[in-house]
């Protein structure tokens, strides 16, 4: 992805070379971690034919493949491309090719993330406000009732922001699958929302698994290890971005973390 005739958005270039999505480019910008021809990128700034772009001095070059994996996350590793992070998931995956999460999974929770190169495509898939359902399995301290059950269907109060911000979460798919068990398919992805929905009912997480996010399955896949998403996944799930209206501008609603 060069910009052989046209010149091309600064964020784009960077989310389409697989550096990060659009808004943490934005981030990189603002941060001054950006160059173009030496000098430090600004905001909305374009990428001319034959100027170079430099990202903590290296190089910033397109790669027109598409890279997509679906990888088993265990506790204990962090989602994030910051290298001086103890236990971060690109040092853990080691892949050949620069990537990076689509989304997060904080630190205790395992189960599936996907991996991509392409930040469009990442942001497409965290936008909040296209539903996109996420599947997972969690234990809890207590046993499931009847009550939690519907409560967490009919959507809970949590706060996010230190308590400065208050939200009802969305309705959702809840079910009991054991004595301490349930699982939940949301729609949205606010910082830590199933553990601060058991919370607010009362309940401590014990373990949280991600198994499924919109069509791709964790399935049988070993914790630790990746694999490709398939041909025949890759095109469900861009039949269902390309059926998307996008708004016309803004993220919208990002996932955070679970």
């Amino acid at each position: 992805m060069t910009p052989e005739n046209n010149p091309a958005r600064l964020n784009k270039y960077l989310s389409d070379a697989g550096i990060c999505s659009r808004r943490e480019a934005d981030r990189l910008i603002e941060a001054g971690k950006i160059t173009i021809d030496g000098h430090p990128a600004v905001m909305g700034q374009k990428v001319l034919p034959g100027q170079k772009v430099f990202y903590e001095g290296r190089e910033v070059k397109g790669d027109s493949r598409l890279i997509l994996l679906a990888f088993h996350k265990p506790v204990g590793i962090e989602c994030t491309t910051a290298a001086d992070v103890p236990d971060n998931i690109i040092d853990y995956i080691r892949y050949p090719s620069r990537i990076f999460p689509i989304g997060r999974l904080d630190k205790n929770s395992s189960g599936l993330i996907l991996m991509t190169n392409k930040g469009e495509l990442s942001d497409r898939i965290l936008r909040g406000s296209n539903y996109h359902e996420k599947e997972y399995e969690v234990t809890v301290d207590h046993p499931v009732t009847a009550e939690m059950i519907r409560l967490l269907k009919n959507g809970v109060e949590i706060e996010l922001d230190d308590g400065a911000k208050k939200v009802i979460t969305r309705p959702c798919f809840a079910q009991a699958t054991g004595k301490r068990s349930f699982r939940i398919i949301l729609t949205q992805g606010l910082n830590r929302q199933i553990r601060r929905m058991c919370e607010k009912l009362g309940y401590h997480v014990v373990s949280l698994k991600r198994i499924r996010v919109m069509n791709i399955l964790l399935g049988n896949l070993p914790e630790g290890h990746y694999r490709n998403v398939t041909e025949a996944e890759q095109r469900r799930l861009m039949k269902e971005l390309q059926e998307e209206k996008l708004p016309e501008s803004g993220i919208g609603e990002m996932e955070n973390e679970q």
